[in-house]
């Protein structure tokens, strides 16, 4: 029983970055195929011949392009662009993508995300991942995205915190993420919260 490879493009100037992420995708669960590619111009060269579900690009690549992203999505409307951050970017350049990972995440969370996004665009009619959280996980789910501690949700939302915990196990047994950062990246990428509410 072979499982579909998830074809990602990688457009990263890094070696080692390359190599330390093929290293993270190749371990995990998921079947990814990486392809390094050097720059934005050799992807609109490959994607006609590699249907790639998800994009991994360093937004220095195309920092002082800001069309760019608009222009390639139209190569393929279905494919997932994700920004590989390891330094600070302008929130303009970053909510150009549909998510973002950070070069401190978890490798657990790095590849759960990709695996997301790369079904992300699968159908129209696929209802996303986040409709199978509940409407108060996803206020608790927002709250925690914040750092707040159980105490304070618990007041914020008036519940008590033995039912804030439960909720927490709940979102967790629910995405399969137990970290923030990892949490974040969900809430970011299902529309639950959006880059520019992160400082809030």
């Amino acid at each position: 029983m072979g499982k579909k490879l998830i074809n990602v493009a990688v457009i990263e100037p890094s070696y080692i970055v390359f190599e330390g992420l093929a290293n993270i995708l190749l371990r995990s669960k998921y079947h990814f195929q990486l392809y390094r590619l050097e720059n934005a111009e050799e992807y609109e060269h490959s994607a006609p011949r590699i249907d790639f579900e998800v994009v991994l690009i360093n937004p220095v690549m195309i920092q002082n392009l800001p069309k760019v992203i608009q222009q390639l999505r139209r190569v393929n409307e279905r494919t997932s662009w994700i920004a590989l951050v390891y330094s600070f970017f302008p929130k303009e350049l970053l909510s150009q993508f549909d998510t973002l990972i950070r070069i401190t995440d978890d490798p657990a969370d790095i590849a759960e995300l990709l695996y997301r996004q790369s079904k992300q665009h699968e159908t129209s009619a696929d209802a996303p991942a986040a409709e199978h959280i509940t409407e108060r996980e996803t206020e608790v789910l927002k709250l925690l995205v914040k750092g707040l501690p159980n105490k304070e949700i618990a007041d914020k939302l008036n519940i008590s915190i033995h039912t804030v915990i439960s909720h927490r196990k709940n979102i967790i047994q629910k995405t399969g993420i137990r970290s923030q950062a990892g949490l974040t990246i969900y809430a970011i990428s299902n529309k639950i919260i959006s880059l520019d509410h992160l400082g809030e």
